[in-house]
Formats: structure tokens, C-alpha cells, sequence
């Protein structure tokens, strides 16, 4: 999907789910060199407050840039801000949709206030946040 500026309006909204799998989460540690044994090592994590591995926080919002760039708004879209908010943990096995509302439309700017929430598969949202982003067209 490519949806241009023009055609973008204030409480529009978008979502995409997404899998959070070890193989994403494994991948996610050499592309970040966040090797965290509380992401990689569940002997370790199993003996954290979170009793087990979870996921790189940064994996689950990952996601957000990935439906911005690629699905809503789409190509063309510059990522200028990013504020987030992790309020669960993200377990691997987990579903993850990520939620895009517009917000605010600056039509001088070209730039647009976004909502991005992920939400689990038990509808728990374990990011919230808003982004800043420019589109032409």
C-alpha cells in the first residue's frame, strides 16, 4: 500500500500483525549487537522477574518502521521522530499488531503526528508511542 499525503486524514488507521519468532529475535541480536541473556539464555531469564526470555523491546517497535515505510503511509515516507513507551514484555510466540492512527496533519510541513501502539495477541498493548513522519505527494 502507498497512500499519498494528500490522501492521508486526521483518525485515519492502519494495522499489520507480525510474529515474533526465536529465529526474528536471534537475527534481531546480530543486526543490533544486543546479546542480553534475558533475550537469548532462558536458563538465565528464567530466573529474572520476567521468568523466561522475552523479546528485544526494540524487535517488537521495529515493526512500527516497517509498516511506515513499506504499508501505511508507505514508500516515501521519512521517519523523523520516534517516541516509545514499552509497558509489557514481548515473549517469543507473541503476536504483535501495530497500530497507526493520524493524529495531526501539518499540510505547510508535510508533516504528520502518528499514534503507533503494539498490541499482543491477548490485546494488551506492551508499546505506546507517537511518531513524526513527512510524506510528499
Amino acid at each position: 500500500m502507498d497512500i499519498k499525503f494528500s490522501e492521508m486524514y486526521i483518525g485515519q488507521e492502519y494495522s499489520k500483525t507480525f510474529q515474533v519468532t526465536e529465529e526474528k529475535g536471534y537475527a534481531f541480536a546480530d543486526v543490533s549487537q544486543d546479546y542480553n541473556r534475558l533475550h537469548l539464555d532462558e536458563e538465565y531469564a528464567r530466573n529474572t522477574m520476567f521468568g523466561g526470555r522475552i523479546a528485544h523491546g526494540m524487535l517488537a517497535a521495529s515493526f512500527i518502521s516497517g509498516v511506515l515505510g513499506n504499508d501505511f503511509p508507505g514508500c516515501g515516507t521519512v521517519y523523523l521522530e520516534q517516541n516509545l513507551r514499552f509497558v509489557r514484555p514481548v515473549r517469543y510466540g507473541d503476536e504483535i499488531s501495530v497500530m497507526i492512527k493520524v493524529l495531526e496533519i501539518n499540510e505547510i510541513s508535510n508533516k504528520i503526528k502518528l499514534s503507533t501502539v503494539c498490541r499482543n495477541q491477548n490485546g494488551k498493548n506492551v508499546i505506546e508511542g507517537y511518531a513524526y513522519i513527512m510524506k510528499k505527494g
